[in-house]
């Protein structure tokens, strides 16, 4: 059985951007030790459903997980380094803020067992971060990125594109900047807009308007080119690394290999028995907290998932990455060759047209098939 994934949601921000949807939540204050102690307690309980099993990631999320005391991080780590035992290069990441507070903990967060930052940077110029709602400025965007370069074995850092009147000339210089700054890892997200936020809302009222269809279509095959020239190709559809360098946390996830999810509203696939459950826990933090201290785990949901649903997510999280679904992998997941798993008119529809490519290594979308993912695979799917 591949090694398991382990992630920890931390739900706390100072304040909420207004493009976010994350479970994330402002308050006024905080007991870290209560929050802390329930972590640990959840923890012990997905230790002893998944025993025996090896930790190959870890991954601390949010929120902003880099609120968190660094003795709080240490308590966690120290935690699951009891319960697993921990492959000899696991990667633990922990999701961090470019604000001066934040980053200067950095040390001490290295120092209890993070060897990767994943930095919030979003944009290298203050209006476009006032614009995106962000703590920090350009200046402090800039110093987190060389204090985390200095503290970690690995780094990487996040932009979004797509700003509204953003053009594909500014969008080139800026990702020069960044490739002059980065590491061996990038992560860039398009802006979109998603329900219940603040951008979402501003939009219904016509006081935000998106770059059309052409120029982000423009915007993101300037990434490609920019990013793959430097050598760092995309490995997914948002992510970037030169080879060896890829996120192994999230690549858990896109290979559809087991994880376990801890905290409020974290996620969770794991296979028990030979059958894979799809777990969720409680989204609002309180109402977590109180699960917690009652069953010893903030689950809110927890089903057993269908051939087809596990056949139809393996396809849906695969084929974001550039090398796709491999057959030998989806046989295992789902006992059936691709060929047969779905609607041969539709695959073959999609083959012919240039958007998927099936050969003997596997199924993967080709690079105008990924640029219009969520279309291909409604049509795969449906």
């Amino acid at each position: 059985m591949t090694s398991l994934a382990l992630y920890i949601h931390w739900p706390f921000c100072r304040s909420k951007c207004p493009y976010c949807d994350f479970n994330s939540h402002v308050r006024a204050s905080i007991d870290e030790l209560r929050w802390r102690a329930a972590l640990l307690r959840e923890l012990a309980y997905g230790a002893a459903v998944t025993r025996g099993r090896e930790l190959g990631s870890i991954f601390i999320g949010g929120g902003t997980p880099s609120l968190m005391a660094p003795a709080t991080v240490a308590a966690l780590l120290d935690a699951a380094a009891a319960h697993w035992s921990f492959a000899p290069d696991i990667e633990i990441t922990l999701e961090a803020n470019p604000n001066s507070a934040e980053a200067g903990r950095f040390r001490e967060i290295a120092a209890a067992g993070v060897n990767r930052l994943s930095l919030g940077v979003q944009a290298l110029d203050d209006a476009s971060l006032r614009f995106l709602g962000r703590g920090h400025d350009r200046a402090e965007a800039l110093a987190a990125i060389e204090l985390a370069r200095e503290s970690f074995a690995r780094f990487s850092f996040d932009l979004i594109y797509a700003r509204p009147n953003q053009t594909v000339a500014a969008w080139r210089s800026e990702l020069s900047e960044a490739l002059g700054r980065a590491g061996d890892h990038l992560s860039v997200y398009q802006l979109t807009i998603e329900q219940g936020t603040a951008f979402a809302a501003a939009c219904e009222r016509g006081d935000l308007v998106l770059c059309d269809d052409e120029t982000q279509g423009a915007l993101y095959e300037a990434t490609q080119e920019v990013l793959g020239a430097a050598g760092l190709p995309a490995y997914e559809i948002s992510n970037h690394a030169r080879a060896g360098h890829e996120g192994r946390h999230n690549l858990a996830y896109w290979r559809y290999h087991d994880y376990l999810g801890i905290g409020p509203g974290a996620h969770g696939r794991l296979t028990l028995d030979g059958r894979k459950y799809a777990i969720a826990n409680h989204r609002a933090p309180e109402t977590w907290l109180g699960a917690v201290r009652r069953d010893e785990h903030g689950r809110a949901a927890g089903t057993v998932l269908t051939a087809a649903e596990r056949r139809n997510e393996m396809a849906m999280m695969g084929l974001r990455l550039t090398v796709g679904l491999s057959r030998p992998d989806f046989r295992a997941e789902t006992g059936e060759e691709i060929e047969s798993a779905f609607p041969r008119d539709r695959l073959d529809a999609l083959v012919g047209g240039g958007f998927l490519e099936l050969d003997g290594a596997g199924l993967r979308a080709t690079a105008a098939g990924r640029q219009r993912l969520n279309a291909v695979l409604g049509r795969l799917l449906a």
